[in-house]
Formats: C-alpha cells, structure tokens, sequence
C-alpha cells in the first residue's frame, strides 16, 4: 500500500522491491495532480489498484461521469479503480466490472478525518488476510473498508477505532449487508 505522497517517491519505492508483491495498491491526491502530473501518470502504469475520491478522480480523468472517469483512468493502468464518495459510499471499478456500494447511514458523524485512510487499511487488510484478489473478494473488501470507516467517523480521530471490537465489526457488516439486500421484483 503506497500512502499517499509524493508520485516520484511512489514510484521509486516500487522500483526498490525485489520481487514485485501480488497487489500494489496507491492514494494519491488533487495535490500531486496540480504539481506532480507526469510523475503521477509514470507511477500509475506501475500499480494494481487506485484508490481516491470522486473530485480527484473527475480531476485525473478529465470526466464528470465517475463511470467514464474510471474506464479512463483503468487506460492509464491500474487494473482496478476505487472511488470513495464520503457519506455516499464507494465504487469497484474493473475493465469488465463495476461494483457500487452504499454508506452506511450514521446518525451523527462527529469527525470525518481520517475515514478516507481507514477506508483504503481496511480495503487492503482484507485482500491481505484472505490473499484472494478477485474482482468478488474486492466487493468484500470494499465493505470491510465501508464498515470501519463508519466507525472511524463516530469520534475524533482514533479514538472509535481503538475501542471497535471484531463483533461490532461483523455487526456492522450486516447492516451494510441488509442496507443492500433485497428482493427481486416479479
């Protein structure tokens, strides 16, 4: 997981590993795309997964649609592209896939800092536990990803996530779970 600094930084990190890992997953931000452009298309074409929010990614791809967005940014070379949209939650991006997930609705959010890196730990955590990196389990991970950081944003900055237990972790993935499940019209 390549945090979210300097592109050149990014890349030569890349470049320093002996064996390349199975995934390789990137945050970047508008910063680097303002004043770190060709850096950031160069370390692009070397990673797996991008992970940012809407406005950065309108911003990379040039396109107001989130879904013409991602098929551009797909072209620049990450094979999956996830895009968080806050309180509205998140999407999966693949050539061939597209998965959308809800936010879990949350009556008061007190800090929304930092929901955006517990996001993308919780994204990868789960890939790295299960060592499954299928387009399926990404849908998984994009919901682990969901559910901590709904707990992430009911205090200020780690304070829930140093008391959030594994129960209230699976509790909250069946909200998630039930939030988008429902039965087929006939």
């Amino acid at each position: 997981m390549l945090g979210n600094l300097g592109p050149a930084i990014q890349r030569s990190v890349i470049q320093q590993l002996k064996n390349r890992p199975k995934l390789i997953v990137m945050d970047t931000m508008n910063f680097w795309m303002e004043t770190a452009w060709d850096d950031l298309l160069d370390t692009l074409k070397l990673i797996d997964v991008l992970v940012i929010n809407d406005s950065e990614a309108r911003q990379l791809s040039g396109e107001y649609s989130i879904v013409k967005g991602a098929k551009k940014i797909i072209q620049m070379g990450p094979k999956c592209v996830v895009i968080k949209k806050g309180e509205h939650g998140a999407m999966l991006f693949s050539q061939d896939n597209i998965f959308s997930a809800p936010a879990l609705p949350i009556d008061e959010v007190f800090d929304p800092t930092g929901a955006g890196d517990t996001f993308a730990g919780g994204f990868i955590g789960h890939l790295a536990r299960t060592g499954d990196l299928s387009f399926e389990n990404m849908k998984t991970a994009v919901i682990v990803g969901s559910s901590l950081a709904s707990f992430c944003v009911e205090k200020f900055g780690l304070e829930r996530m140093k008391t959030v237990t594994q129960d209230e972790i699976k509790n909250r993935m069946l909200q998630f779970f039930k939030l988008a499940n429902f039965e087929t019209y006939a």
